[in-house]
């Protein structure tokens, strides 16, 4: 029964639906005057009706494909920026199109020391032209190694706002791709120096399990160890406060923190994404009024929880891509409303004068279903929970307008019929309210003129939005309602939907800060029980144990102790599918990796090692956290780990698997991400390579002692100990023997030394890379070392000349 079942459904399957995937594609007639195939469409009369009236122009820039943008964040920035400089800058200025009096790439005014480039060719452009070939590949291959970035201009703004330093704990609130992130670590380490870690870190979350492997991916380029990438809804970020009158939950005599507060925050909402349309022509035919006014109600409760966990005196950065005010100025309004004057929106007119910006709108309307209105007065009963009163300039109440509906009055727009407005096209032929004109524009109370607009038109670029606050005292007490019970204060019981969405509503008593993180945190979620939608995320790849022992708060002793064997509940708090984090503490290990490759006491190596295994005998990677990140790993075990943490620092030692590793005093090995960091305290397995032979390593991947160049390298080489040793780029034609001095743009590699040979441990993409680095600079020290050449021999004339001369003046007086 079954199988005839199956052959059935099968039958049916194949008579009712067409297979669209087998079906062949049209050839197209040339010879038609309409061809088959016709390109996608870049317009959408909704998009052009809403933003026209005062964005003419912008609509002109949106019909045009982006240009390429790229910054570069990495130790051989100088070397990046000598070869565009020097090299592309004038071999692609014959690609210009005449007429055009912009340069084939130049760097982009606005952005500090000149780190970031515009390129004026599309990637359509780069792709299909091949005298363009070297420069497009140039690009790829750098991305992929990490020195360089290819993001969009404007969004390399709001990180650039958020005024970083060193020592700044910063919150990336809604941070995949990582771009934005990529920014942020590269500000916080721009001021330390080689084989040192800032003093402050990163957060980055995403609520997309797949966006946060995305995010990884990208960061992993960064090769740091103080960020921390988490999983979790950013409106319910966990606060991970810890209770002082709990003596049950003992710290470290380092921790210093009690609670997850951060320096700055960075809050790049989800959003409509109407203003990267250039880049993504697919976003035509889907933009609609809808998009923005559903997303307005969760922007505004990923701000809100930004700021309650932002310390007082410090700076969030509230953005989108977006130019759609309901998103953006009517977010702010209704966040400074909220916050009733614990925060304050800051004028940055005066920082980054190269940017050209346009200030924020302080008056607009808000369109739904073909009507546009400019009070939450005229919005019609049917949709006044779709259209909230935070979307307009002043706020306001529903409770007014109902309160004049009770007394006889007849609400505006109500005669309008339900039917119609739900059948009307959004924006196509938009219905104005016929009594529309009995009512003046709100203009909001708050300084949103010191929001930024980023235009195409300025500079080329995409749309974005920017705004800038300051908490300058604790927020108010928070009290929260659900939509439902908003509903039946304010709306009719009619037409009510998303019952179970949140709204936060303001309380005017100031509280202290230790209780509004309190009332946020329980407002948003239970900081002492995972989320249940995060618990689905991933299937159980584990046994489950005693859920009271899992519920039970770990501190970083505890989790160590933890039995061997049969797996429990992943040890990481109560998240299914995540690799638990564990605190490295095998003393053997440790010593002997300390002995191996004799590091430095600079380096502390204990209490700053995790992994990801429970069993510490079969630990393939060992990670290396920074001791912020470290105080931050402690107060989530203490709190029962609330954070979902997906990863966690900087990879730097890896088991060496193969035959060799075994026979080696040192199984491990250590990786590329991690050398740049343990190099300058390594004091042992350390060889310092001439340029030919460190060429020879890079081109054949494998040398034996005896056919290195220098015969005294390659016998240094044969008396190290067998594994992992780091081979070094030395001046001059032979190995240097002077101590080792390691900088930012020191070039080094990883080997393996074998019985007769050494082996670099690198990726074939690394390699070719590095030794497009080396030739590099070789070229560059062969043109200055002729160019000093040169100017001697022009001197020695000079003197010659000067000496003749005076000889002559010397025989004239003479006679």
């Amino acid at each position: 029964m079954g199988g005839r079942r199956s052959r059935t459904q099968r039958k049916h399957f194949q008579q009712g639906r067409e297979n669209v995937w087998k079906q062949k594609r049209p050839k197209p007639d040339h010879s038609s005057a309409n061809p088959t195939w016709t390109p996608f469409a870049i317009e959408n009369p909704a998009f052009d009706h809403y933003y026209k009236a005062s964005h003419s122009r912008l609509i002109n820039y949106h019909y045009h494909q982006l240009l390429d943008f790229f910054s570069f964040h990495s130790r051989f920035s100088a070397d990046i920026r000598s070869q565009l400089e020097n090299d592309f800058a004038h071999s692609l200025q014959a690609e210009v199109v005449e007429g055009e009096d912009e340069e084939a790439i130049r760097p982009l005014p606005w952005y500090p020391e000149n780190l970031a480039w515009h390129s004026n060719f599309s990637r359509t452009q780069l792709r299909k032209n091949q005298t363009l070939g070297r420069f497009h590949e140039f690009l790829k291959l750098e991305n992929e190694i990490g020195n360089i970035t290819r993001q969009e201009a404007v969004s390399m703004v709001p990180p650039l706002f958020l005024d970083v330093h060193s020592n700044h704990f910063v919150l990336d609130m809604c941070a995949a791709p990582g771009s934005k992130t990529f920014q942020l670590l590269e500000i916080l380490h721009q001021s330390t120096k080689a084989g040192s870690l800032p003093d402050g870190m990163v957060i980055a979350n995403d609520l997309d399990v797949q966006r946060c492997n995305l995010l990884i991916h990208q960061i992993k380029r960064m090769c740091t160890a103080n960020l921390i990438v988490t999983n979790h809804e950013a409106q319910h970020f966990p606060g991970c406060h810890l209770n002082r009158n709990d003596d049950t939950h003992t710290m470290e005599s380092d921790q210093h923190i009690s609670q997850l507060v951060f320096d700055r925050v960075l809050c790049d909402v989800p959003c409509s994404g109407d203003g990267t349309l250039r880049k993504a022509p697919d976003l035509w035919r889907k933009w609609n009024t809808g998009t923005g006014i559903g997303l307005h109600n969760l922007q505004i409760l990923i701000a809100m929880r930004g700021l309650s966990l932002l310390k007082v005196g410090g700076r969030m950065v509230y953005s989108t891509c977006s130019m759609n005010p309901i998103e953006n100025e009517a977010v702010v309004a209704e966040v400074l409303r909220r916050c009733g004057g614990s925060v304050e929106l800051v004028d940055v007119s005066n920082e980054l004068p190269q940017l050209i910006r346009r200030p924020g709108l302080k008056t607009w309307k808000v369109c739904d279903k073909g009507m546009s209105f400019v009070s939450c007065n005229d919005v019609p009963k049917f949709r006044r929970n779709i259209v909230l009163p935070s979307m307009f300039p002043n706020g306001g109440s529903y409770q007014d307008v109902i309160d004049s509906d009770s007394n006889g009055n007849i609400g505006i727009g109500d005669d309008i019929s339900g039917d119609v407005n739900e059948n009307s096209e959004d924006g196509v032929q938009a219905v104005e309210n016929p009594v529309m004109h009995e009512f003046t524009e709100e203009v909001s109370d708050f300084p949103l003129k010191r929001c930024m607009r980023l235009v195409p038109h300025y500079q080329n670029t995409g749309a974005f939005f920017v705004a800038v606050l300051q908490k300058v005292a604790p927020l108010p007490a928070i009290q929260v309602k659900s939509r439902k019970e908003i509903d039946k204060q304010h709306v009719e019981p009619a037409n009510q939907g998303n019952e179970v969405a949140q709204i936060l509503q303001i309380n005017p008593s100031e509280s202290t800060h230790e209780e509004v993180l309190e009332e946020v945190s329980e407002a948003n979620i239970n900081d002492n029980e995972p989320n249940t939608e995060d618990l689905k995320i991933s299937p159980v790849i584990c046994e489950e144990g005693d859920s009271r022992e899992a519920q039970e708060p770990r501190n970083v002793e505890s989790i160590a102790k933890i039995t061997q064997g049969k797996r429990k509940l992943q040890i990481q708090g109560k998240w299914r599918g995540i690799d638990p984090i564990i605190l490295f503490k095998d003393e053997v290990v440790i010593n002997s990796i300390n002995a191996f490759y004799g590091i430095d006491k600079q380096f502390p190596l204990d209490g700053h090692l995790v992994t990801r295994n429970n069993d510490t005998n079969h630990v393939k990677r060992i990670y290396y956290v920074s001791k912020p990140v470290k105080n931050v790993l402690e107060l989530n075990f203490s709190v029962g780990q609330q954070l979902k943490i997906t990863s966690v620092g900087l990879k730097i030692f890896e088991r060496q698997t193969s035959r060799g590793g075994s026979s080696a005093p040192c199984a491990f090995r250590i990786t590329s991400e991690g050398l740049p960091l343990i190099l300058p305290h390594m004091t042992k397995q350390v060889l310092r390579a001439s340029p030919i032979d460190f060429k020879h390593l890079l081109q054949y991947r494998a040398v034996k002692f005896a056919d290195f160049v220098d015969a005294e390298f390659g016998e240094r080489a044969a008396n190290l100990m067998p594994g992992c040793c780091v081979v070094v780029l030395g001046e001059g034609n032979r190995a240097a023997t002077e101590p080792l001095q390691v900088d930012e743009s020191t070039i080094a590699i990883g080997c393996w030394k074998g019985k007769a040979s050494l082996t670099i441990m690198v990726t074939a993409m690394e390699c070719q890379e590095l030794l497009e680095r080396l030739l590099m600079r070789l070229d560059t020290a062969e043109k200055g070392s002729s160019m000093q050449e040169d100017k001697q021999t022009n001197n020695m004339g000079d003197e010659e000349q000067e000496l003749n001369g005076n000889n002559e003046d010397v025989e004239a007086t003479g006679c």
